[in-house]
């Protein structure tokens, strides 16, 4: 990689990780290394990008203004890139910001199709299920459920899927199979990331609408964790499909009140805001798209 264009990409996971440290780590460099390359992009530029403190990185004004223009510059150039070579190949990098429980459980199966079709790219899956700073992480699109709060990105839908209510036969066996939501009020609850209000859940059916209050007793932020809680007996969890579907399956969890419906989670592809969107991430949305339709 040319020198120069090593020492802005650097820089640009210097500014949104505001640490040398974790720059050097994800571009398998040495810290002293890092330091040492800003310092001599910091020279050619002729002025200060980044102040340094025992505990931070931060930008200088100057900074800010060069690393809005260097991120547009940098996405510039690998879309010049793929439409130079004439063809659907992607090469590159492709840093995608996603759920933990919904990337292990959707995502990944779905991943040997796309790498097959692009096998001189590489990617990255940054898997959290606590909502992720697309910027900082530096992901070139994220995926996320549910609701969006930022109305200056990018958005696809890539997929939906219906909410549901779960408990074990054992759970079942004990505390007896709800019939109707008011049922629910006797039994013990549990609530994760993609669980609804913990107060109260709220049901559809033909035309009725119907709200419960829930005795929640275990409130969890892990999907997986809400599901292995109900897997275990504890109680009865709200979900979706794709945070439970293997679990059904197998009969570790039984759906209950499968005619009232809960509503539905969408998953968004979300382009990082400010910047155009990679080829290599457009081609990931589409791809979800596809897959997750079927």
């Amino acid at each position: 990689m040319n020198d120069k264009l090593l020492a802005l990409r650097l820089f640009v996971r210097v500014a949104r990780t505001g640490s040398f440290s974790a720059a050097a780590r994800e571009l398998d460099l040495s810290q002293p290394s890092v330091s040492r390359i800003i310092a001599a992009l910091e020279e050619d530029v002729g002025a200060a990008l980044v102040t340094r403190t025992t505990r931070a990185v931060a930008l200088t004004d100057v900074g800010n203004d060069y690393l809005t223009r260097v991120e547009a510059i940098l996405s510039s150039l690998e879309e010049a890139d793929h439409t130079a070579r004439g063809s659907q190949e992607l090469r590159g990098s492709l840093r995608v910001a996603m759920p933990a429980s919904f990337g292990v459980r959707e995502i990944i199966p779905l991943m040997p199709g796309f790498l097959a079709r692009h096998p001189s790219l590489n990617v990255s899956l940054l898997m959290s299920d606590q909502r992720q700073d697309t910027i900082k992480e530096g992901a070139d699109v994220a995926l996320r459920l549910g609701d969006l709060d930022d109305s200056s990105a990018t958005a696809r839908v890539i997929g939906r899927t219906q909410r549901l209510i779960a408990a074990s036969p054992r759970y079942l066996e004990e505390k007896g199979t709800p019939e109707a939501p008011e049922n629910l009020a006797v039994h013990t609850a549990i609530v994760g990331p993609a669980g609804t209000s913990s107060g109260t859940w709220s049901f559809q059916k033909d035309g009725q609408s119907v709200s419960t209050r829930i005795n929640c007793r275990l409130t969890v932020s892990y999907n997986e964790a809400a599901v292995a809680a109900a897997v275990a007996g504890i109680g009865v969890v709200n979900t979706s499909l794709w945070g439970c579907r293997a679990e059904l399956a197998s009969g570790a969890l039984i759906r209950l009140l499968p005619d009232w419906k809960i509503g539905e989670v969408e998953a968004h592809g979300l382009f990082t805001p400010g910047r155009r969107p990679k080829p290599s991430a457009r081609a990931l949305v589409e791809y979800l798209i596809a897959e997750l339709g079927r």
